[in-house]
């Protein structure tokens, strides 16, 4: 689940710097697009936010998921030591 929210974060990030760059070329370059530099620069800034966003959801994710794997692996350790223990 959370290689999803990273491949998520990187395509984000890849348009946010597209638009960043966009931000810096002349509007002579642009014909039918929009010519303003902070119009493209707002872009940036909400597309890296949730770029950064996605990324630490991926990361959280990814935490939690090895706890809960490594507390199911503790869990049928004990369980198989009190088995061999009452033997």
């Amino acid at each position: 689940m959370s290689r999803n929210f990273y491949i998520l974060a990187a395509s984000l990030a890849f348009f946010a710097l597209l638009s960043g760059g966009m931000s810096l070329i002349p509007s002579s370059f642009q014909p039918g697009l929009p010519a303003n530099g902070q119009l493209w620069r707002t872009v940036f800034l909400f597309l890296m936010l949730a770029a950064l966003v996605s990324g630490l959801i991926g990361v959280m994710s990814h935490l939690f998921e090895q706890v809960d794997r490594r507390s199911e692996q503790a869990r049928l350790a004990a369980r198989q030591k009190r088995r061999r223990s009452s033997e």
